[in-house]
């Protein structure tokens, strides 16, 4: 049995929400992808992908095979419709099955292990992540630096053969659950944050969604918020 809650919220400072996500227990396929801009708006660019990605999983294909489709589709559509910038997004994408899980990234939106303890599943490609894996930054001191936000890879953006799709995979453990979500969430709520509200198994999973997203637009809300909560049994 799976449980999930979902949810989005453009924030309190930007107009437009260029997060959008894909939540289906049928098909065990869990995605969120935050767009960035271009002639193309970033809700463009993350729905392509989102579709993508979808139609591809459908149809048998790996998440990894199918995040290199989205980010070719991401590239032909740009190159169509004559768009001089491009157009990116990030993915964090999450398949379950009989006993197993298979997670997959691009960019900054992250996965979550829940259960006993959050433990973060995917690894940020972002600057900031690049310099404190090469030892030339205190890991204390990204939630502030002033290129937090700089991406080294984005789908749409990163050419092919230089994209590389972060894969975890896994057994499923009975309790485990998995948090997907843009940095709209973790740009405001820090892990223990987090952790405290996925933890409490008093509320149902969409009820600790909705508390995350209420949460971070208490502490400001900077960017557009997406997240998803998936318990399984």
């Amino acid at each position: 049995m799976i449980e999930f809650g979902h949810g989005t919220h453009v924030g309190l400072r930007r107009t437009r929400n260029e997060d959008t996500y894909y939540a289906d227990a049928s098909l065990g396929l869990f995605l969120v992808a935050d767009g960035m801009g271009g002639h193309l708006h970033g809700e463009v660019a993350s729905a392509l992908v989102r579709d993508c990605v979808v139609e591809l999983v459908g149809r048998g294909h790996g998440l990894a095979e199918a995040i290199h489709g989205a980010n070719e589709h991401l590239k032909a559509q740009a190159h169509d419709h004559g768009n001089a910038l491009p157009m990116g997004s990030t993915i964090a994408a999450l398949r379950l099955g009989d006993d197993g899980y298979e997670a997959a990234w691009v960019g900054d939106s992250r996965i979550y292990a829940t259960g006993r303890e959050l433990r973060q599943i995917s690894h940020d490609h972002s600057l900031v992540q690049a310099l404190v894996a090469a030892g030339k930054l205190d890991p204390a001191h990204t939630a502030r630096h002033p290129n937090r936000n700089v991406l080294t890879q984005a789908l749409g953006i990163t050419a092919a053969a230089q994209l590389h799709v972060g894969m975890a995979h896994g057994r499923l453990a009975p309790g485990m659950g998995f948090l997907l979500c843009s940095d709209g969430l973790t740009e405001d709520l820090d892990a223990a944050s987090i952790a405290r509200t996925v933890a409490r198994t008093d509320l149902a999973a969409q009820e600790c969604v909705d508390q995350l997203l209420l949460n971070a637009l208490d502490r400001g809300g900077k960017d557009n918020i997406t997240a998803i909560l998936v318990r399984s049994s």
